[in-house]
């Protein structure tokens, strides 16, 4: 436990942060990565070059000193952030190098302000919030390896199909290289891809939603191939599994991890809400609720920029019409001619609210959201206007984690 003077100074500090956050988390990556290269084997340098690292750092380091004195109220933050961290093979080691090279990085900046009184509170508090995550972490790191079919670290999987689901879009099905059984996972779980880009002098590492029903003899993720454009570079690691893994080859893996997940319990409806490559988890959790005769209803809902990018739509409309209970609407910004002809979709343009509305009978069930941060933010923000509760609005974020709501910004969104 903190001493109530420590607590005092970190809440004092807490304005001082959120004001110079952002130089701070930017100064702190910068010192260590300098002095801790090996570290660019776990951190995702994409993220970092935008900037979205950094400022995910900042607010979680700024939301950390507002919830100083009662560091229980961020526990559901720190399962989601242990569970990118287990995934990624982050250890108790790699705390104290944090910790040393944040607390230089808060002195740097604030300067004089940065007394001894100060950054000796601040090491009590980073210790404390530190051996929180490492605890949860080591629980999760035995679950993982304990599992039926469970392992800890990489495993080696040799890609057994490759299917083109759209352009833009691949399907990729993982067999485990040793023969052995695979674990069940949640709906909505993600592994993590561990792979050696030619030229680079790092592993690349990357989360990637599992996009089929657990009990499988392989792993599915389904990819989406970013091609980059406006000033934006092209990703690395989804480009290379598109042009460059081909069946038969090896890719390594984490077990599942991830709180994204289906309730799969009670007798509430159900709706999927997803744009883009987001529908990876809905698929998941539209087969499971399938497979098990789920006795409920079930919509899903999904956006797309036409039907040439819309993985997986027959399969999905498959899965519909086998069960009397489920439903699925298509919104499509800008459908092509064949589209139109085939009749491919129910809405042009974007999701609204008169539209979701005018589809379901009303705003009760539970709504599960995933595709790019600005349609997960207009679909937040149309489900909170027609009333919907917090605590039944589930959602993913691809990248760093993020709070939809703009106002709640003092919610921790990355792991120190």
């Amino acid at each position: 436990m903190l001493d109530s003077k420590t607590m005092e100074i970190i809440k004092s500090t807490a304005p001082v942060l959120k004001q110079q956050g952002a130089m701070i988390t930017r100064r702190f990556y910068q010192r260590m990565f300098s002095r801790h290269p090996e570290l660019y084997n776990i951190f995702n340098r994409s993220n970092q070059r935008e900037g979205k690292q950094p400022q995910a750092l900042a607010d979680t380091v700024y939301a950390a000193a507002a919830h100083i004195d009662r560091l229980e109220e961020i526990l559901p933050v720190v399962e989601r952030v242990a569970h990118k961290h287990r995934a990624l093979g982050v250890l108790p080691e790699h705390y104290p190098i944090v910790g040393e090279n944040l607390l230089w990085a808060i002195g740097d900046v604030l300067g004089e302000a940065a007394t001894d009184e100060v950054i000796d509170a601040w090491e009590k508090a980073y210790n404390a919030i530190a051996e929180v995550f490492i605890q949860v972490e080591e629980r999760m790191y035995e679950t993982a390896r304990k599992q039926p079919g469970g392992w800890d670290g990489f495993r080696e999987f040799i890609v057994d199909r490759k299917v083109k689901e759209s352009e833009v879009i691949t399907s990729f099905y993982l067999k485990p290289r040793d023969g052995g059984s695979l674990p069940l996972f949640q709906p909505g779980q993600y592994i993590t891809v561990k792979v050696q880009i030619p030229g680079d002098d790092y592993v690349s590492l990357r989360h990637y939603t599992l996009s089929d029903s657990p009990g499988q003899e392989t792993f599915r993720i389904s990819v989406k191939r970013e091609d980059g454009g406006e000033g934006k570079p092209a990703g690395a690691v989804s480009t290379y599994l598109h042009r460059n893994v081909q069946e038969g080859d090896t890719v390594e893996l984490t077990a599942p991890a991830g709180d994204f997940t289906l309730k799969r319990e009670g007798a509430d409806p159900i709706i999927l809400l997803s744009g883009g490559v987001g529908l990876t988890p809905m698929v998941s959790m539209l087969t499971t609720l399938a497979e098990e005769q789920a006795d409920r209803d079930v919509t899903y809902i999904h956006a797309a920029l036409n039907g040439d990018v819309h993985a997986m739509r027959d399969y999905t409309d498959k899965l519909v019409k086998e069960h009397p209970r489920f439903r699925s609407f298509v919104c499509y910004e800008q459908p092509t001619e064949q589209d139109r002809l085939e009749g491919r979709f129910d809405k042009e343009g974007f999701i609204d609210g008169p539209w979701l509305q005018s589809i379901l009978p009303d705003n009760r069930g539970d709504f599960y959201l995933c595709g790019p941060l600005s349609f997960m933010k207009a679909m937040y923000r149309i489900l909170k206007e027609w009333g919907v509760e917090e605590d039944r609005i589930h959602y993913e974020v691809f990248g760093p984690t993020h709070h939809l709501d703009e106002s709640q910004q003092v919610t921790p969104v990355a792991a120190i």
